[in-house]
């Protein structure tokens, strides 16, 4: 496969992760949802053209988020997990211990999620009230209920995976020879 076909799909996918970025700005919900779609889209690339190509797609829509994005804690959240962990999780899954390969994405998950966290209070100046509930401060109950909800996002990609498989990459193959 030429590497000109090889740059022009990459340059597609950064170019649809940051349309997606920049909408973050328009719709509500797309804080949350927009980057873990964005993240999704890098999957392909790493299917085709594995980790070498999806590394810096993911720094080029980080780089784009960041300046065009109009919600920065979406941007934050796209560059400290959604964006990285399809790439990570196609090595994550190679080791062959079931436990060790639970144990390894839910410890980048918490670790990413707090990171995101103290970022987010601290530069991006996220009100703590963001986390009380009542009067009451929940961070930690915010991601134990984030962990139930990373367990089915990282079902939902293998799902993704399976599906990219079975029907889009025998067109891929035939069309990009």
């Amino acid at each position: 496969m030429k590497k000109s076909f090889r740059l022009a799909f990459c340059g597609i996918i950064t170019a649809l992760c940051t349309v997606l970025m920049f909408l973050t700005g328009l719709i509500s919900i797309g804080t949350y949802a927009l980057p873990a779609l964005s993240g999704v889209l890098l999957i392909a690339v790493v299917i085709e053209f594995g980790k070498s190509w999806a590394w810096p797609v993911y720094i080029a829509v980080s780089v784009l988020s960041l300046l065009l994005a109009g919600d920065k804690e979406a941007a934050m959240l796209f560059i400290l997990f959604f964006g990285y962990y399809p790439i990570l999780k196609s090595q994550i899954e190679k080791i062959h211990n079931r436990a060790t390969v639970y144990l390894l994405k839910f410890a980048v998950f918490n670790v990413s999620m707090i990171l995101g966290f103290f970022i987010g209070i601290q530069l991006l100046s996220v009100p703590k009230d963001s986390f009380t509930v009542r009067g009451i401060y929940l961070p930690w109950a915010f991601l134990l209920l984030g962990n139930f909800v990373f367990a089915v996002y990282d079902y939902a990609l293998s799902l993704l995976v399976v599906s990219y498989f079975q029907r889009f990459h025998p067109y891929f193959s035939k069309w990009s020879k």
